[in-house]
């Protein structure tokens, strides 16, 4: 497509649904960190697809398994054995030693989704049906299906889609006497980031998660972990909840898993895998080819001392937004490895992402006064500095607000 920001900003109002809110560029080529928009401006990616592109924008060997792939096969379906769906569950069976089963799909809405069926499905095969109420938390995100918006404990993403799934509960994140009421023998299963994503990147208090294991096993209901937007070594680790050092029943990823392509994958013990029997659950393109190829390609990647490396620029990248509170502007950072939030104050975050923007630096105003940084794992020290430099001169530069 040929144009410009504005004129393509034009046509796609003409043609698309309103249901985003999207910035006034477009952009048409992405090489690590860097994307440029059709104007020609250059920008650092601090949103990378919205913690998606876990290895940058067109890294070398994700290319290289997505050409190599599509040369040879793209879908088949689920109707026959695909070889590099085999090897992809093997992958990640490896690295995750509680998990003896895997289910992909294309999303991370698919994964939560198929999550949650299974543990309801898990109680009903085990006699129990009566287990069908999901406990999650207020303010949580786990998709925009109708099951996982219901789940979500965001009102404003259920508005006008009632009735919604009955049968699902909310707590406070991090309080563990509701949690533990909340638990009760009607109770299939409770669902929790380890990270709260899209509310503003709210860490689990210290101690939660292992506490919320011990509770959900004490009272029969699954553990399941949606690590959608914080697995595949966003926070430093494989996944986050080996931070916390506990053990899930079940697990979502999807985002970095394919680094940029369409993937999601359910990861489950033997016990509660099984139960996703044959013609209980399905997806058409789910753990096909080109995207099983991909997420290869990613775990690959990820064992050449990229974690190790992304830990120590992470580091660096937090030590030099905590340097902006100097500023008066900047209340706190919050996260872990490159999944940050940078709180303000005095200011409004979505002036200061205009401002970024302007500056070339992408990031994401999520809320009144949280912006959400999400760069690619192969983030060097350089750009970590420039792009402190940049937020800190766009912080300056938005107006106070009155």
């Amino acid at each position: 497509m040929t144009g410009n920001n504005e004129s393509i900003a034009r046509r796609a109002q003409q043609v698309l649904t309103p249901n985003y809110r999207q910035q006034p560029v477009a952009l048409v080529r992405g090489e690590g960190v860097r994307v440029w928009d059709a104007d020609g401006n250059e920008y650092l990616d601090f949103l990378g697809g919205v913690a998606v592109n876990v290895l940058g924008h067109c890294h070398p060997a994700l290319v290289k398994a997505l050409e190599e792939q599509a040369r040879t096969v793209w879908h088949v379906s689920n109707h026959y054995f695909i070889p590099r769906q085999v090897e992809l569950a093997e992958a990640l069976l490896a690295v995750t030693p509680w998990a003896a089963r895997a289910f992909f799909c294309n999303s991370g809405a698919e994964a939560n989704e198929a999550m949650l069926k299974l543990a309801r499905k898990h109680h009903h095969d085990l006699g129990h049906p009566e287990r069908n109420v999901i406990v999650a938390c207020d303010d949580s995100f786990h998709g925009r299906s109708l099951f996982t918006v219901t789940v979500g404990g965001q009102p404003k993403y259920r508005e006008g889609f009632a009735p919604l799934v009955p049968g699902v509960r909310h707590v406070p994140y991090g309080d563990l006497a509701a949690l533990e009421a909340a638990l009760d023998d009607t109770a299939a299963a409770f669902i929790v980031e380890p990270i709260m994503g899209e509310s503003g990147v709210i860490p689990a208090p210290e101690g939660y998660l292992k506490s919320a294991r011990e509770l959900t096993r004490r009272k029969g209901a699954l553990l399941c972990l949606d690590e959608v937007q914080t697995g595949v070594g966003r926070t430093g680790k494989l996944w986050a909840h080996e931070w916390a050092g506990v053990t899930p029943d079940l697990m979502s990823s999807a985002k970095s898993l394919g680094g940029g392509f369409p993937i999601g994958a359910l990861l489950a013990s033997e016990e509660v895998g099984q139960h996703l029997s044959a013609g209980s659950h399905g997806s058409t393109y789910g753990g096909n080819p080109l995207g099983c190829a991909v997420a290869l390609a990613v775990l690959a990647e990820l064992k050449g001392g990229v974690l190790e490396r992304s830990r120590e620029v992470g580091a660096r990248l937090r030590a030099g937004l905590e340097r902006l509170a100097a500023g008066g502007r900047v209340a706190s950072v919050r996260g872990r490895g490159m999944l940050l939030a940078v709180v303000v104050k005095g200011v409004s975050a979505a002036e200061v992402m205009k401002a970024a923007r302007a500056r070339g630096l992408i990031v994401n105003a999520i809320g009144e006064d949280v912006l959400r940084l999400a760069p690619p794992l192969t983030l060097t020290a350089a750009e970590a500095d420039l792009a402190v430099e940049r937020l800190a001169a766009a912080i300056a530069a938005a107006p106070a607000k009155p």
